[in-house]
């Protein structure tokens, strides 16, 4: 087994500290020009922002430290595969490229639900790679949700 490439190392660790919290353990981190130029935590209730998912915190971030909308040529690691919103998000900053962990067959958007990146009206596609500390991730998900029931 191989270890996990840096940029999900700290995914996982941002979305341990969102369980901490309380909120759902997903993290993320987008990496610019091979350089970790942010990296965020689900926060919807710390923030009472329902669009302050992990995915939307770090593009917002990684575009404020950037100095530009679009973010050409990055990578976006997270946890649980993005949501519609998410996913929307994603394509208007023009990731480069997607690499998430766990899949989402409930509220997942790229190859669960309405897979955002297929549709005809996306008018931008990045490159997905799943399963990239799937069982990391999914662990702390079930773990979060078992002590919630």
């Amino acid at each position: 087994m191989f270890p996990l490439p840096e940029p999900m190392r700290l995914a996982l660790a941002a979305a341990r500290e969102a369980a901490e919290a309380g909120e759902v353990p997903v993290g993320a981190a987008l990496v610019c020009e091979g350089r970790v130029v942010a990296v965020a935590a689900n926060a919807p209730r710390a923030l009472r922002d329902p669009t302050a998912h992990a995915e939307m915190r770090v593009i917002r971030e990684a575009a404020a430290t950037l100095g530009r909308e679009r973010l050409d040529g990055c990578d976006l690691w997270v946890t649980l595969e993005p949501c519609a919103m998410c996913a929307g998000a994603i394509a208007h900053a023009r990731v480069a490229r997607l690499y998430y962990g766990a899949p989402d067959p409930k509220g997942g958007a790229v190859e669960h639900g309405p897979r955002f990146f297929a549709q005809a009206t996306c008018h931008h596609r990045p490159e997905v790679y799943a399963g990239i500390g799937e069982r990391e991730a999914a662990t702390l998900l079930r773990g979060f949700f078992a002590g919630r029931r």
